[in-house]
């Protein structure tokens, strides 16, 4: 285990330059959810030049593309995002995730026969928007996969990133418009309803619990001050720690809505997003071998229990870790007062510091994924400890994907 540990960091430093070159082409090129064609044909190009087979288009997405690696034993998927933000570009740093699962899977495809199972190399667009991992899942991306692993850059080293469900709604009243002055009383106001909707729901958030979090905007508002507004729309988010607490607390959001139709006389069509985000299910056996592996490469990681409950975000990975044990640690690649998701952070993503954070993270999904694969306590620990909460997971994922939900709809709530 341990030569092969060399081996691959050996072949990663061997591929550095390339894939540094590959994380500043993206971050110079950003791509929004589902448009991220210039990145995956970057990342498949280095995937053909490595003499690996490539599926483009894979899974029903355009810009997914997938690789297996080797031919028999366990199956580990390792994945690479690669979309960016409206207007701040990769302030979440998709192009340091892009390189850091490249380089683990080109870096094991290279140890040939000595590969000691098997890996499944997925390139998973639309984390932002769109609920790109979901959307593949539904289509069998992770049928066979034994574990999942991807990692997040962060200003800081955690062993998992703090995660909650989000649903993303969105609701439009539909009234009757006349004028405001001559003849308000032959209209039907839909804005009225819509900030009928969202005092309601402002008045909800007192009575939610404290890992609860519901927050939105109007994006249609009327057409001018004169004309009684025939139609309003709001985006909301609604938030919670599990999936079974986000089932009842959308149902709390949408009576919310239904009271702004009905004290204003105006209709509701309430669309919620096709793919829910689910809370990181962590798979902590592997967490820890990936924190070790990690810290050997000189990195320090805060213990979590020192982490802030009220820190969390979101993610489509926490989708596949209710499937799989997954792991989805996140790398100092940015000082620790730079947060993600903000212009600061966009500049760091390919500094000297997010470069480290692209070779460290591809060397310590590398050797655990070689943990894993040689290790049959290590996959014994991780399969019982998912197997511990399989029954949760299982309803997780049932409530998380809606056929009938809006495509156009559905994120980590980043952007």
């Amino acid at each position: 285990m341990t030569d092969l540990k060399t081996r691959v960091c050996d072949a990663i430093d061997a591929n550095a330059a390339a894939l540094l070159e590959n994380s500043h082409a993206i971050h110079r090129v950003p791509e929004l959810a589902f448009q991220e064609h210039e990145a995956a044909a970057r990342l498949v190009h280095d995937v053909e030049r490595a003499g690996l087979t490539v599926t483009r288009g894979a899974y029903g997405l355009e810009t997914a593309y997938e690789s297996e690696i080797g031919t028999d034993g366990p199956r580990v998927a390792i994945l690479s995002e690669y979309d960016a933000l409206p207007g701040i570009g990769h302030a979440c740093g998709h192009n340091i995730i892009a390189v850091a699962g490249l380089g683990p899977s080109l870096a094991l495809a290279s140890l040939g026969r000595d590969l000691p199972g098997r890996i499944r190399y997925l390139g998973t667009p639309a984390e932002e928007r769109g609920g790109g991992k979901e959307l593949m899942a539904q289509e069998g991306a992770f049928d066979g996969v034994d574990a999942a692993m991807m990692i997040h850059p962060a200003g800081v080293n955690l062993a998992t990133m703090p995660c909650i469900c989000v649903s993303e709604v969105e609701v439009t009243y539909r009234g009757r418009s006349a004028h405001a002055s001559a003849m308000p009383h032959a209209g039907l106001n839909a804005l009225d309803a819509l900030v009928t909707a969202y005092q309601t729901v402002a008045q909800l958030r007192q009575h939610i619990k404290a890992t609860e979090r519901i927050h939105g905007i109007f994006t249609h508002a009327g057409d001018a001050p004169n004309i009684v507004p025939d139609r309003a729309t709001g985006i909301f988010y609604v938030r919670a720690a599990t999936a079974e607490d986000l089932a009842p607390l959308k149902e709390r959001v949408k009576r919310c809505f239904e009271a702004g139709a009905l004290s204003s006389g105006c209709e509701v069509e309430i669309n919620w997003a096709r793919a829910d985000y689910l809370d990181m299910n962590t798979s902590w056996p592997l967490a820890k071998e990936f924190q070790q592996n990690a810290e050997a490469l000189g990195r320090r990681f805060i213990p979590m229990e020192k982490v802030s409950g009220s820190a969390a975000g979101s993610t489509d990975m926490g989708n596949i870790s209710h499937r799989v044990p997954s792991i989805h640690p996140m790398l100092a690649s940015a000082p620790r007062d730079v947060v993600i998701h903000n212009p600061e952070f966009t500049k760091w993503a390919a500094s000297e510091m997010g470069d480290r954070a692209c070779i460290d993270g591809a060397k310590s999904l590398a050797m655990t994924a070689i943990d894993y694969l040689t290790r049959r306590d290590l996959q014994e620990a991780a399969a019982a400890a998912f197997a511990a909460g399989a029954e949760v997971s299982a309803r997780a994922v049932g409530a998380a994907y809606h056929v009938d939900g809006a495509a156009h709809l559905g994120g980590c709530g980043c952007r």
